[in-house]
């Protein structure tokens, strides 16, 4: 069975470990409410409850872990996060320079057009064709 299919049932468990413990709880606390509450059915519940609640958390911490491991970049053997945040890096870069380049083309065609429209205003006269007196 592939990883992440393994992983799914691992959560698939700690959910029904999830319910038997608030089923436990439940008929933990509907003894305990009663006029004449049973103590060792209360306490054998409640052991159930406690115990099974040990087990979602010891499951989920290493849910937790493995998560963690996986998105910090870490090597992991079938994840491919790390090279997908290196491609989306790529992206970022490209478009950055995409649009810093525009920006500049934008720049020398506002320069361009100030200079023509300069060099056409009359009484205009370029520094480069004026003549020493």
């Amino acid at each position: 069975m592939t990883a992440p299919m393994e992983r799914i049932q691992v959560l698939d468990t700690i959910e029904k470990d999830i319910v038997t413990c608030l089923h436990s709880a439940g008929t933990a606390l509907m003894e305990l409410s009663k006029e004449k509450s049973s103590l060792k059915q209360a306490e054998s519940q409640t052991h159930l409850f406690l115990k099974t609640l040990g087990q979602v958390e010891s499951k989920l911490t290493e849910q937790i872990n493995y998560l963690t491991q996986v998105s910090t970049g870490q090597p992991h053997e079938g994840s491919i996060y790390a090279s997908q945040k290196v491609l989306q890096m790529a992206w970022h870069r490209l478009e950055h320079v995409r649009s810093r380049l525009n920006e500049l083309e934008k720049n020398k065609h506002r320069i361009q057009t100030r200079t023509a429209q300069r060099q056409q205003m009359p009484g205009h006269q370029d520094l480069n064709n004026q003549q020493v007196s």
